[in-house]
């Protein structure tokens, strides 16, 4: 099945995009990795709307250290936020992420700001910045919006993303010396989305937890993080699966995803527990 589109154009700046936007009138698409809208187009999940190309906008494009955070273009590819060294020092928990999603020929076309922006619970990045207490910002007709992490996931593909704006960047605090970071997850097989996983944070201010595949959006697991605060990982595991009400599909039971969290959990207490990340 061929993609039913409505036109294309490719945007030389971010404001001729956000100005071919506002001329589509709620009825274009951004096109950035394409990794997901592209097979929503083919499958005719999407329809008729036009395409505005950001891929040669310069201006969301690098990664930079500036005022004690770590800012991340939107158009960074999977690839290369695996391969940066900024983001190795102060979100490893990105770089990891990278090696659990899909497969190389996804990666390297994939880009961070259109993982946010498709909002898939089963997708890792979406967990990981809010784990890392990021900031997403974007901009759009009424000027630029920074939206914390926390707040920018509404539900299944759904943000707060207003109609007419792009997501431009994504920044969060550089890594404190003694920072850990780390992800588990369980898939069926490599490349597939995880049944469920975890991404766990330690900071001076305490743990920052968050799941995979479990819910309609990534949160923090506030009563699993106060238990490992105090030293109390069993209790935090009892914790993590009382707050979880996950769904149950042909893949696994909801049982089976809320026990796996709680199996996560513990192996990436060990890990961080471990040798330093």
């Amino acid at each position: 099945m061929k993609a039913s589109i409505a036109g294309y154009a490719r945007a030389t700046d971010l404001k001729h995009a956000l100005a071919l936007l506002a001329q589509a009138d709620s009825q274009a698409r951004v096109l950035a990795g394409g990794q997901s809208l592209i097979a929503a187009l083919n499958m005719r999940l999407s329809a008729g709307d036009m395409l505005v190309d950001i891929n040669h906008i310069a201006a969301l494009k690098g990664v930079r250290c500036e005022n004690g955070r770590l800012h991340i273009g939107a158009l960074t590819r999977h690839a290369e936020v695996a391969a940066d060294p900024l983001i190795k020092q102060h979100a490893p928990l990105l770089c990891k992420a990278t090696e659990l999603i899909a497969h190389a020929a996804i990666r390297n076309r994939g880009t961070i700001g259109g993982a946010l922006a498709h909002a898939d619970p089963s997708a890792e990045f979406p967990a990981c910045i809010v784990a890392l207490d990021a900031t997403i910002h974007v901009e759009g007709p009424d000027g630029t919006r920074d939206i914390p992490a926390s707040e920018f996931f509404i539900d299944v593909f759904e943000t707060t993303i207003r109609s007419g704006e792009i997501l431009t960047a994504i920044s969060l605090p550089i890594a404190e010396q003694d920072e850990r970071q780390v992800i588990h997850e369980f898939a069926r097989r490599s490349g597939d989305y995880a049944l469920a996983g975890v991404c766990v944070v330690r900071r001076s201010a305490g743990h920052r937890v968050v799941c995979i595949s479990v819910a309609a959006r990534p949160e923090l697991m506030t009563a699993a993080m106060a238990q490992l605060d105090l030293g109390n990982l069993e209790s935090a595991v009892c914790a993590l699966r009382d707050a979880l009400d996950p769904p149950t599909d042909t893949q696994a039971t909801a049982a089976y995803r809320r026990h796996l969290a709680g199996v996560m959990l513990d192996r990436a207490m060990a890990d961080l527990n471990g040798a330093k990340t």
